[in-house]
C-alpha cells in the first residue's frame, strides 16, 4: 500500500499535538507585555445601551429588545469580576481556554425589524451595541453565506468571530482548537438562550470567507468567522422555521509545502476557507481527494462485544421550572471547577448530563429545541472514563448515543493515568467521570473537506457546554481540558490513531 498524503487538517492536527517529550520546548514563556485585550472598542459609532432591557419585566414595552438583550447576556455576558490589583478580569456566560475569550460578536439587522439596519459589535463590558456600519447589508450575508434558507425569512443574524493572536498569544498554533471549542461552548449558549427568548437558533457554517470578512471589514490575518446563525422569531407568524443544513465542505489541501511554527494557525484557517471557485449554485463541488477510498462508515452499534459489562442508563431529565428561568439561572452561574473533593456522584447524575446532551427530543415538554443546531454531531464520538460513580464499575467506556449505553472496553482504575495525560492536572485525577469526545479526522476530511475540523471541535464545544450547563444543575463540579497529551489519550481508551481527540470534559463534586 503507498503512501497516504495528510491532508493540511491533519497535518496541523498531527504538528499541534502535546507529547511528554516536548512539551516544555512548546509551552514557551508568556510574555505579559504583548497581552492582548479580550475586547473590541469602536471609539466612533452609535452606541445602544442593552442593561435597562434586563430589568424589564416580561412583556414590558420594547418586547425585542429586551429578548436580545437577554440573549446576548446569557450567551457571552459578563456574570462575575475577579478583582486582581492591576486590572480585573472579568468571566463570562461561556468558559474560555485561559479566560482569554478569543470570540467577538457581530449582530446584523434587517431594515424592517425594531433594531436599526446596520452591522453591531457586541461590547461585553458595557452590555451594549455599538453600530459600526448604518447601511442595509442583509443582502450582502445572504450572498457570502451563498443563500442559505434560513435567512430568507429571519430578521436578526449573529457572525462569531476569532481574534487570533488572544488565544495565539498564550498556546501557540495548537490554539485553533481551543478557539474552535471556546465558540462551540458560545455557540451551546446561543442555542438555549434562543430558547429562553423565543428566537430558533440556525447555525451556518458554510459561507465564503473572504465575502464575510469584507462585509464585517476584518484584517483576515488577525480575525476570522467562525459560524454564522441565523435567529429565527418564534412570536412571529411563520417564523418557526423547519431545520437546514447547517454545513458545506472545502476542498481538501494536500500540497502545502514547509510551514513554519507560528504560521500554521493562520495558513491552515486560511486553507479551510470556502472560495466562490468552490461552489456551484451555493453547493459544494466535489473535494478533491488522493486516488484512496472514502473510508466506509463506522457500523450502526460500535464497540458491541459479547463480553464486558453494557449499561443501560435511565434518561434522567432535569426539571428547568417553570418558563425555563432555571436554564437561564443556571447559564448565569456556571463557573468552571477549579478543584475537585475527590467524592464520586450517582449513575442518574452521568445520565442525566448524557441525556441532556445528547438526547434533546426528551426536553420538548420543557420548551426546549428537540432538533437544536449542530454542524455534524454524528461524527463526534464519545468515550467516558469512570473512577467514582456509585453502582458503577471503574473503567472506561463507550456511549452508544442512540441506544443511551455505557459499553465497557476496558477495566481498571485509570486515576494516576488520567492525572498524566490532563497534562498533570488535578482536575483528571479527582474528577468522577472524565468524558473524551474524539472523531475519525480522516472520514471527517474525506465528507467536509479542511473544515471539517472546524465543525468538529465547534460541535464538541457545543456538546461540552450543554453538559457544563447539566452539571451546574445537578450542582456538581465541571470544567473543560483542552491541553493534553493526545497518543496517550488514545493509548488509555485503546483507540485507533486516526481517532483524534477533540476535547475532555471532567466532572465531580467540587471542592
Amino acid at each position: 500500500m503507498g503512501f497516504q498524503p495528510l491532508s493540511l487538517a491533519q497535518h496541523y492536527h498531527e504538528r499541534t499535538k502535546y507529547a511528554p517529550e516536548t512539551l516544555a520546548q512548546q509551552a514557551a514563556p508568556l510574555d505579559f507585555s504583548r497581552q492582548p485585550s479580550p475586547c473590541k472598542t469602536y471609539p466612533l459609532g452609535q452606541s445602544f445601551s442593552l442593561k435597562p432591557f434586563l430589568e424589564l419585566e416580561q412583556g414590558a414595552t420594547h418586547p425585542h429588545w429586551q429578548r436580545l438583550s437577554r440573549l446576548l447576556y446569557c450567551t457571552y455576558g459578563i456574570t462575575g469580576v475577579v478583582p486582581y490589583a492591576d486590572q480585573p478580569f472579568y468571566m463570562r456566560a461561556a468558559p474560555s481556554a485561559g479566560g482569554l475569550y478569543p470570540a467577538e460578536i457581530y449582530l446584523l439587522t434587517r431594515n424592517d425589524t425594531a433594531i436599526p439596519a446596520g452591522i453591531y459589535n457586541y461590547q461585553v463590558k458595557d452590555h451594549a451595541l455599538v453600530q459600526v456600519w448604518q447601511s442595509y447589508s442583509w443582502s450582502a450575508l445572504q450572498a457570502a453565506c451563498l443563500w442559505h434558507p434560513a435567512l430568507e425569512r429571519t430578521h436578526i443574524a449573529l457572525i462569531v468571530t476569532a481574534v487570533f493572536y488572544r488565544s495565539a498569544w498564550r498556546y501557540g498554533d495548537r490554539a485553533y482548537r481551543r478557539i474552535c471549542l471556546d465558540i462551540g461552548h458560545l455557540l451551546g449558549n446561543v442555542e438555549l438562550a434562543a430558547n429562553i427568548n423565543d428566537f430558533r437558533a440556525h447555525f451556518i457554517g458554510g459561507f465564503v470567507d473572504a465575502q464575510m470578512n469584507e462585509l464585517l471589514y476584518l484584517d483576515p490575518e488577525q480575525e476570522g468567522v467562525l459560524a454564522v446563525v441565523a435567529l429565527a422569531n418564534l412570536l412571529e407568524v411563520g417564523e418557526n422555521l423547519s431545520t437546514f443544513p447547517a454545513v458545506l465542505a472545502s476542498a481538501t489541501c494536500y500540497d502545502y509545502g514547509a510551514i513554519a511554527s507560528g504560521e500554521l494557525l493562520k495558513a491552515y484557517h486560511r486553507a479551510s476557507a470556502l472560495t466562490n471557485s468552490d461552489m456551484i449554485y451555493g453547493m459544494a463541488k466535489e473535494t478533491p481527494s488522493p486516488p484512496t477510498k472514502e473510508p466506509t462508515e463506522p457500523p450502526a452499534s460500535k464497540y458491541n462485544f459479547p463480553f464486558g459489562l453494557r449499561v443501560s442508563l435511565s434518561k434522567t431529565i432535569i426539571d428547568w421550572e417553570t418558563n425555563l428561568a432555571a436554564l437561564q439561572q443556571t447559564i448565569l452561574q456556571r463557573r468552571s471547577t477549579r478543584q475537585y473533593s475527590g467524592q464520586g456522584i450517582e449513575v442518574d447524575q452521568l445520565a442525566a448530563l448524557l441525556t441532556f446532551a445528547y438526547h434533546p427530543q426528551d426536553y420538548r415538554d420543557q420548551g426546549l429545541d428537540e432538533a437544536p443546531s449542530f454542524f455534524d454531531p454524528t461524527l463526534v464520538e464519545t468515550f467516558i472514563a469512570v473512577t467514582r460513580v456509585k453502582d458503577l464499575e471503574e473503567g472506561c467506556y463507550y456511549y452508544a448515543v442512540a441506544e443511551h449505553e455505557l459499553r465497557q472496553i476496558r477495566f481498571k482504575n485509570f486515576q494516576e493515568q488520567l492525572h498524566f495525560l490532563c497534562l498533570n492536572q488535578d482536575l483528571g485525577r479527582d474528577a468522577a467521570v472524565v468524558i473524551f469526545h474524539t472523531a475519525n479526522l480522516e472520514r471527517a476530511i474525506a465528507r467536509y473537506g479542511e473544515r471539517a475540523y472546524r465543525y468538529l471541535h465547534m460541535d464538541a464545544g457545543h456538546l461540552g457546554q450543554r453538559i457544563n450547563l447539566a452539571a451546574t444543575a445537578l450542582g456538581l463540579g465541571v470544567s473543560g481540558i483542552g491541553g493534553f497529551f493526545d497518543d496517550q489519550v488514545n493509548d488509555l481508551l485503546g483507540i485507533p490513531p486516526q481517532e483524534a481527540v477533540l476535547y475532555i470534559t471532567t466532572v465531580g463534586k467540587a471542592a
